[in-house]
């Protein structure tokens, strides 16, 4: 059973370039664009994401945040991208496979946001594709799992879209919103059809 031993991390990638996307790990020169985009879209994403802290768009927080997801991917446990348009000059959202599990998991959790502006545009669509592309042949993981609300249609479609299979339910799974919620449980094998 070779293919179980430890894999060494490899290195975090630079930029991966989908149809209409470009995706890359996020660095501190992206404050500016990240604040403005997470300020205007705040009611859109807040039913979806976990309550934000006081100083969640602060430049002090947004530095923490990179240097954790620098040791994340340093360490080989995550791996954060920015999603930006295919030029790479507009910050679209953002997604991560985190929890990167080896041995004999090999897996993995997507998670993503979009900016208001540009949601149900096509744009998560690709940039899901370019990182499950990531996660299978880079990182040579088996599994990427996902969970969504049950009551968010378009995420729903998204996962189903690109080849995830809707697998369970998991009651209170997620503090979401300031209320632990009821999650769907989706999940993409690396030989499953990729769409």
């Amino acid at each position: 059973m070779a293919f179980l031993r430890s894999v060494p991390p490899p290195s975090p990638p630079g930029a991966l370039r989908g149809q209409a996307v470009l995706i890359r790990p996020p660095s501190v020169n992206d404050f500016p664009q990240w604040a403005l985009l997470r300020s205007e879209s705040r009611r859109f994403l807040a039913p979806w994401e976990p309550v934000w802290p006081a100083d969640e768009l602060s430049r002090l927080a947004f530095r923490r945040r990179i240097r954790r997801y620098q040791r994340e991917a340093r360490e080989g446990s995550g791996y954060p991208f920015f999603v930006f348009s295919v030029d790479g000059s507009l910050l679209l959202g953002g997604l991560t496979l985190s929890h990167v599990q080896r041995g004999v998991t090999q897996s993995c959790s997507l998670g993503y946001w979009m900016g208001e502006r540009y949601a149900g545009k096509g744009y998560m669509t690709d940039a899901v594709r370019v990182a499950l592309s990531f996660a299978f042949d880079a990182l040579r993981l088996h599994r990427v799992e996902a969970a969504c609300l049950p009551h968010n249609a378009a995420s729903i479609r998204l996962l189903e879209k690109v080849g995830f299979s809707r697998e369970g339910y998991a009651r209170r799974y997620l503090c979401i919103d300031g209320r632990w919620q009821d999650h769907l449980l989706f999940a993409i094998v690396s030989d499953d059809p990729r769409r």
